[in-house]
This record gives C-alpha cells, structure tokens and sequence, in this order.
C-alpha cells in the first residue's frame, strides 16, 4: 500500500487568487473529492462543520462521532478520513497558516488554544442554539467566496477569524485548559515537542528550555494532563511512528531511526508498551 498522500489546497480545485483558501459545503465537496474518505493528510488547517447527516470521523487513530453540530479542527500532517451517511452536509474549509498569519500579524493561527495539540481534542459540538448562531459565518464567507466583490479576502478572512472567535468562546467555558495558569508552559512544551521530539526524549532537555525544574514541569502536566512529561514525550512519539507505519514501504528498522532509535528492539518493546502490540501486528491491523 502506497504512503497515505499529503493533499494541499490546490488540489481541490482552488483558483490561483485564493490559492491558500477553499470553502464549500461538504455535499459539494464530496461531488468531485470523493477520494477524501480514504485516509490522507493535509498540509493546511481543515476546518469541517456538520449541519446534517452521520457517521465516524478517524483523526490520527482515534474515532469521533458526526452529528448535527459537529466541529472539527484538523492541523497539518494530521492522518484522517470519515465514513458518511447519505444525507451528510455541511461546511469545509481549508486555509493557510501562512496566509492567517500574514494578514492578521498581531495574532497567529497558533493562538487558538483549541488547535493545541496537548490535552485538546480535534472535536467540539456545538447544541442546536450554538449552530444556529454560528452557520450565518459560513454562509456568507461561502457566499463571498464565490462571488467577485471589492474587498473579498478582507471579508473572507474577517468571517473566518469571527469563527475561530466563536470556537474560541465555547472552548473557554467547555474546558479548564484554558483559563488555567499553567496553559503558557502547556503551549510552549507543545511547541518545543513539535520542534524536538525526533532528536531530544529526555524530560530534563524541555524543562531547561522552559527554564523550570522537571519536578515543576511534571507538576504542570500532572495537573494538567494527567500524565508525567515522560508520557507526554512518549506519546508524540508512538503517534508520530503511528503515521509513519502507514507507509508500507518503510521498514520498521527505518522508522525506528527515524525517529531517533539506534535501538530497534527497544523501539519494538517501547511501541508495544503503549499500544499492546508490536509495531508489525498495528501495521497489518490497518
């Protein structure tokens, strides 16, 4: 089985003005990208909001129910696919990081605390009320896509950033995380993980680059993860040679050290430690 492919917005037919944004609504959508219920990647932030229909949505191995309501956020590089019903609608948007950051400077895509990827789910739900309030954004940034007036980015990107403002708002009330003191430290492990986690595994390495003590740091992901910064390390790394074993043509020896194993069999060991199988068995499983 080939590499699970990385599509980027051009792919779904963007024009080249607004190469780095796409919306549709997903019966649309689905229409001409029928491939998208494979699992695949993505190299810009994905955006979906279901107003109809059912089904299960897979974001890097775990498994989240669609319904009415359904918002998902997806970040790039993130392995998903769905499987859906008939009557399935909504809205889908992809955009650029680039293309957010530049054009709001004062701010960044990374700001919105529910695209961390500590402690986070990839997944809110918005009740019947929240929808209603929410869908006249996505209509009308539809709407401006679309069409051929002055000013369209400036709106696009305003519409899109009221959103995120919403999610952002739900997000506050729904989840401790976020009002929590320790969030800053949070964010920043997160970001050094994404930037270290091939080359440096020692807990003591990320509690030096926040200038904190590992007792603090273990504290902080305790508190709020509920797991040691040993774990929190461990996990980016089985997700990461997760997404790796997906690629059938990459050894388990070279995805080993890949991710910075001179040891293979302890790699095998430390893999079957967290997901109860060898790396081989999870292979042939998916």
């Amino acid at each position: 089985m080939k590499k699970y492919p990385i599509y980027s917005i051009q792919r779904f037919n963007c024009n080249d003005v607004n190469s780095d944004f796409y919306i549709n609504t997903f019966k649309n959508h689905l229409v001409n990208h029928s491939f998208i219920e494979e699992p695949h990647r993505h190299n810009s932030y994905v955006l979906v909001f279901f107003t109809n229909g059912s089904g299960t949505h897979d974001i890097d191995f775990d498994t989240f129910k669609i319904q009415p309501g359904s918002m998902f956020f997806i970040q790039p590089g993130q392995i998903h696919h769905w499987s859906l019903s008939d009557d399935i609608d909504g809205f889908v948007v992809f955009y650029s990081q680039e293309m957010y950051n530049l054009y709001f400077r004062q701010k960044t895509i990374e700001a919105y605390p529910f695209y961390y990827s500590l402690g986070n789910s990839p997944e809110m739900v918005f009740d019947a009320k929240e929808s209603k309030a929410i869908k006249p954004y996505f209509y009308n940034m539809l709407e401006e896509y679309q069409g051929g007036k002055i000013m369209k980015h400036d709106k696009i990107m305003n519409l899109l950033d009221s959103i995120h403002i919403e999610i952002a708002r739900k997000y506050n009330e729904d989840s401790v995380l976020e009002t929590h003191s320790y969030n800053v430290k949070i964010k920043e492990l997160d970001a050094l993980l994404e930037r270290f986690f091939l080359t440096e595994k020692a807990p003591s390495f990320y509690a030096s680059q926040l200038h904190i003590t590992l007792k603090h740091l273990n504290r902080i992901c305790n508190d709020i993860l509920k797991k040691t910064t040993t774990q929190v390390i461990t996990d980016r790394i089985i997700l990461e040679a997760k997404r790796m074993l997906m690629d059938k043509k990459r050894t388990v020896n070279e995805i080993a050290t890949a991710l910075g194993f001179d040891d293979y069999s302890y790699f095998v060991r430390l893999f079957k430690k967290h997901t109860a199988m060898t790396p081989t068995a999870f292979r042939v499983s998916k």
